[in-house]
């Protein structure tokens, strides 16, 4: 039976998948304050790159994971969901002023909720900065419901919009890759005598549990 510490470090295959997600749609949210006479077709064919890449990329990284992360679903559904919202951009490049924002809403609502997630798959695994990603998409939640539902942000620009929820999205991302990296490392921070301990405990909570049942 695998260790405790072995578990954990199998659990993280290719940590780094959720912070190039994220450094992507960040580099894109800045791309879009530069360039604020972009029409609605370019910013449609650059979504759809964006959202094409971001989601074979997390589909790739769930499937990898899929026997040791327990919420793995997430980011499968959410690789699905920009893979999605990618051939949809791809087909509809004239698509409208009226619909953008929308879908950028949506996706920075759902992204989050994803976030907020695998912000508690971390606090299971320990991790005390788990709270960082739980803020970083509660906040892009909130951003997502201001978009969708409040009148004063319906006339702010397309660009601040897009923008603003491409960096949160970015952020958010960036955050988890980086708390998967640090549950990966968790195990060569342990000394020997700690590792012992752990093993000893889990194996004492095991028999307890087996006697009780």
């Amino acid at each position: 039976m695998a260790t405790f510490l072995k578990t954990i470090r199998k659990t993280v295959k290719h940590w780094y998948v959720p912070a190039i997600i994220g450094v992507l749609f960040v580099l894109f949210g800045i791309y879009i304050f530069a360039t604020p006479l972009a029409t609605y077709a370019t910013l449609a064919i650059l979504f759809s790159i964006s959202f094409l890449v971001s989601g074979i990329m997390e589909i790739f990284f769930s499937v990898q994971n899929k026997d040791e992360i327990e919420g793995w679903g997430w980011y499968l559904a959410g690789g699905i969901f920009s893979t999605l919202v990618g051939l949809m951009l791809v087909a509809n490049p004239g698509i409208s002023a009226v619909t953008l924002p929308l879908v950028v809403a949506f996706t920075l609502l759902f992204r989050s909720i994803q976030g907020l997630g695998f912000a508690f798959e971390l606090k299971n695994y320990g991790s005390l900065n788990w709270g960082n990603l739980a803020i970083a998409s509660i906040l892009g939640l909130l951003f997502s419901g201001l978009l969708l539902f409040n009148p004063v942000f319906a006339g702010m620009s397309l660009v601040v919009m897009t923008a603003l929820a491409f960096i949160f999205s970015g952020i958010t991302a960036i955050v988890l890759g980086f708390q998967l990296k640090k549950v990966k490392n968790f195990p060569d921070k342990v000394g020997k005598e700690l590792q012992e301990k752990i093993e000893n405990l889990k194996k004492e909570y095991y028999e307890k549990m087996e006697r009780e049942d």
